[in-house]
């Protein structure tokens, strides 16, 4: 499968980088299968950064042998579940939630903030979940070990615009 990575830099060996705290699934590395998701995040970091470039990244996900290898927990829609983690990976930033991928939706702006009343106790978890049903949202796959990071394949990097 291609993911893609977007962001400012050329990444041909990624990391996992214990700097980004606060995720919807924890530290690790991000991508999509979504390339116009990963080309939108790619400009949006270049512009809150002030950088020079946009830049896709693109990797071959050897998925079927990481199923076979890894731990992975894969969120089909949003659920209890899923919001729980998002809650408890954003909140504490030394959670750890033992899974080598995650793989399921984002909580971009609109529904980070459904999350956030649920964290709040301005709403429900069920409540906040009936919402979110309604919300159109992208996809993350999340390599949060170095072992699950032996599954990806740099293919290229481009600038986007």
């Amino acid at each position: 499968m291609i993911i893609y990575h977007g962001g400012t830099d050329v990444i041909k060996f990624p990391r996992i980088l214990q700097i980004y705290k606060g995720r919807d699934f924890g530290v690790g590395f991000y991508t999509t299968n979504i390339k116009s998701q990963a080309e939108k995040w790619a400009i949006r970091q270049k512009l809150s950064r002030l950088a020079d470039n946009a830049i896709l990244n693109s990797y071959e996900y050897d998925e079927l042998n990481s199923i076979e290898k890894l731990n992975i927990k894969i969120f089909d829609d949003y659920s209890i579940e899923w919001l729980d983690l998002v809650i408890s990976c954003r909140q504490d930033s030394s959670f750890y939630h033992g899974y080598d991928i995650v793989i399921g939706k984002v909580a971009n702006d609109d529904v980070g903030e459904t999350v956030q009343a649920v964290v709040d106790g301005l709403t429900s978890k069920e409540f906040a979940l009936s919402k979110l049903v309604f919300m159109k949202a992208n996809n993350q796959i999340c390599f949060c070990s170095e072992k699950a990071l032996s599954f990806l394949s740099f293919i290229e990097s481009k600038e986007v615009q």
